[in-house]
């Protein structure tokens, strides 16, 4: 059994072991693809998107020193007619590129790479001549052309060199090259059946081109047909809560909201599965290690960024151009290239019908929250520091309290806090309350029939506080919102998904920069 080649399915075998939810069938959507032109493919997700995992179930079924049926016998890719075809009948490579940066330098990572492999290739074939000067691609051209075997290649977080090293570097290049050498040459096709990439970033591009153009690449913008296989499904997601004992609405509050390609709902799954095991919820994405990166991203205030943050962590969206990034961590340019960095590491998520992007669930606001923190964003941290008080106080009835603290909101620090329209100040509002996302499902611009209720927090399940109907207005008064609120019958719309309601009437007066706010429960006539 080898390290990067003849490994056989003792990894797959321990994911079958543990809590397994059957991706497998995406084994027949790779199948596909062999020995045709689309048989290099890269598939990337932000961290913990189950890539690897896929990437070990790969490897048992390819792998033609091994014998998998068993393993693969109750999953799904086993009613697929190409099962058989393709069932541990190539000799298969696993690469894993975490591996050689934390034990060669830049300049020697390729080097490594190839002697390593190389020994290995030249241990399974000794009756292959190896040629003084060969490289890996030589020598597998010629088993190749002595056997008639086509390799599969499987290379997990291709990009690890790219994300650690900088690109200006010897050894950035040279890895670059390596990876054309063995990939894009014309010669490929004839020592590959298929090569299988996985990262965080897309391929690396030079101006409008792609480093290697010859990949399907399946990412966190444009994930075609790769969409359902990374990420939890919803129904995936209840049939794992019913079987833990597990509520299925917590789960869905902290971990769903992706919008991958066709699939509208997706879950984290190292979040759920992490939250199975503990029992309850919490924020387990810090554990990925990119906080950093995200508060140093955020800090750049290209084209009033920091304005799309924090109207992201009010729960709006903003619209996003995916398309100018050159998949380079080394090369933000501008506002979208940071929006779409993000994107790609899962703190937030792109809606391709609308082209807008947001924060997809309560793990990730915060984390966003606290980058924001770090970055020390005092109107705003003051505001989400005071949220849990002014929720308090808007159930109780305090009009008085939440005035004063919405007066305390607004300040200058951002230009959204200007208060130029009633939207600026739905805004602020929803910032100043981000504390009742906990327990509520926030809504703006409700549809009622007669117009939008401006904010409503309807209350989640098993949750027993009454929903929260708001309406803003800017230079007229408390009695024109609540007034509002009755004569477009905005209650009896929001009773089809809730009982008790409070009615919430805020203005704001910009001659005075006061607020007012008056509150009272909504009794039906």
């Amino acid at each position: 059994m080898g390290i990067y080649i003849n490994k056989g399915n003792e990894e797959f075998r321990h994911v079958r072991n543990s809590e397994y939810v059957d991706k497998s069938d995406l084994i027949a959507v790779v199948n596909d693809t062999l020995f045709s032109e689309r048989c290099f493919s890269c598939v990337t997700r932000g961290r913990r998107f189950g890539k690897t995992m896929a990437a070990k179930m790969l490897y048992a079924y390819y792998d033609h020193s091994c014998d998998s049926r068993s393993l693969f016998a109750d999953l799904k890719i086993a009613r697929d007619p190409s099962f058989e075809k393709h069932l541990n009948k190539y000799p298969t490579i696993f690469l894993d590129m975490t591996r050689f940066t934390t034990q060669a330098s830049d300049v020697g990572i390729v080097k490594e790479i190839e002697k390593r492999i190389l020994k290995e290739l030249m241990e399974a074939y000794p009756v292959i001549p190896h040629d003084e000067g060969d490289d890996m691609m030589d020598f597998m051209l010629r088993v190749a052309e002595v056997t008639g075997e086509r390799f599969v290649f499987i290379i997990d977080e291709w990009d690890a060199i790219c994300r650690i090293y900088n690109p200006h570097t010897k050894g950035f290049g040279e890895y670059l090259n390596w990876l054309r050498r063995m990939f894009k040459d014309v010669t490929a096709m004839k020592a590959f059946a298929a090569v299988y990439m996985t990262g965080i970033l897309p391929i690396k591009r030079f101006k409008t081109e792609s480093a290697m153009n010859n990949f399907t690449e399946y990412s966190m913008v444009k994930p075609g047909e790769m969409a359902r296989y990374f990420g939890f499904t919803k129904d995936e997601v209840q049939r794992l809560a019913e079987k833990y004992g597990m509520d299925f609405d917590e789960l869905e509050k902290w971990y769903d909201g992706y919008q991958i390609g066709s699939q509208q709902s997706m879950f984290n799954p190292n979040s759920v599965m992490q939250a199975l095991r503990e029992g309850w919820c919490e924020s387990f994405w810090s554990a990925t290690g990119s906080f950093e990166a995200v508060a140093s991203y955020i800090k750049m205030n290209y084209e009033n960024l920091h304005d799309d943050i924090v109207e992201l962590l009010a729960g709006d969206r903003t619209v996003v151009n995916p398309r100018g990034f050159l998949n380079d961590l080394s090369e933000i340019n501008n506002r979208d290239d940071v929006l779409t960095v993000l994107i790609h590491l899962g703190y937030l998520t792109y809606d391709r019908t609308t082209q807008e992007c947001f924060i997809p669930n309560m793990e990730v606001a915060g984390e966003m929250e606290s980058a924001v923190k770090a970055n020390k964003w005092e109107g705003v941290t003051t505001a989400l520091n005071q949220s849990r008080r002014l929720v308090e106080a808007t159930l109780r009835g305090d009009g008085d309290y939440v005035a004063a603290r919405l007066d305390e909101a607004h300040t200058e620090n951002t230009s959204i806090f200007k208060y130029n329209d009633e939207n600026s100040l739905s805004c602020v509002i929803s910032i100043a309350y981000y504390y009742a996302r906990n327990d509520f499902h926030t809504i703006r611009e409700l549809p009622t029939g007669k117009g939008f209720a401006d904010i409503v927090f309807l209350p989640r399940k098993n949750v027993s506080k009454p929903a929260l109907v708001i309406e803003l207005k800017k230079d007229k008064s408390v009695k024109a919102a609540i007034d509002q609120i009755k004569e477009r019958n905005y209650p009896q719309q929001v009773e089809k998904y809730t009982g008790d309601m409070l009615l919430v009437g805020i203005n704001y007066d910009e001659a005075t920069k006061k607020h007012e706010c008056q509150i009272e429960p909504w009794k039906k006539e």
